[in-house]
């Protein structure tokens, strides 16, 4: 039993941690974005996008979730308990603060989009480099869940 419960605490690390650096990231993002708005309001849409980035790490998360909920056994040992919380671990660590940290990168964006509004798509580029190490840990997590060490 003690296997399982490790295994469920991985889980939810993976999709709480993620979405708190996911509602954290779009937080500072939505808030440039209103600030924003009081200056140029037409330029919603391209607030929007760039507000709304930060929060594909809880995706992920939830995702990585979902997958590792399939690998859980009612009888599951500790060394499966322990290789399925690890499986989750690097979403649940990049998710998190990859979020966060776009969500500070595209707040600049937004703020640079202000003065700036037809160099939006740099700022969505430069939000994407900070998603890439979301990614990678998207999928170190997949390739793990599915590495053959959980039975």
């Amino acid at each position: 039993m003690l296997g399982l419960v490790i295994g469920v605490f991985g889980i939810g690390l993976a999709v709480v941690l993620s979405g708190i650096g996911s509602s954290i990231g779009i937080r500072i993002a939505a808030e440039a974005a209103n600030a924003a708005m009081i200056e140029e309001p037409k330029n919603f849409g391209k607030y929007l996008v760039l507000t709304a980035l930060p929060g594909t790490q809880g995706i992920y998360g939830f995702v990585i979730g979902f997958l590792a909920v399939a690998k859980l056994k009612v009888e599951m040992g500790v060394t499966d308990g322990l290789a399925l919380f690890f499986s989750t671990l690097p979403i649940a660590l990049a998710g998190l603060f990859s979020a966060i940290y776009q969500g500070k990168v595209t707040a600049a964006g937004i703020n640079m989009t202000v003065k700036h509004p037809e160099e939006s798509g740099k700022a969505l580029v430069l939000g994407v480099f900070v998603e890439f190490y979301a990614i990678l840990g998207f999928v170190i997590s997949i390739i793990l869940l599915n590495s053959g060490f959980l039975k």
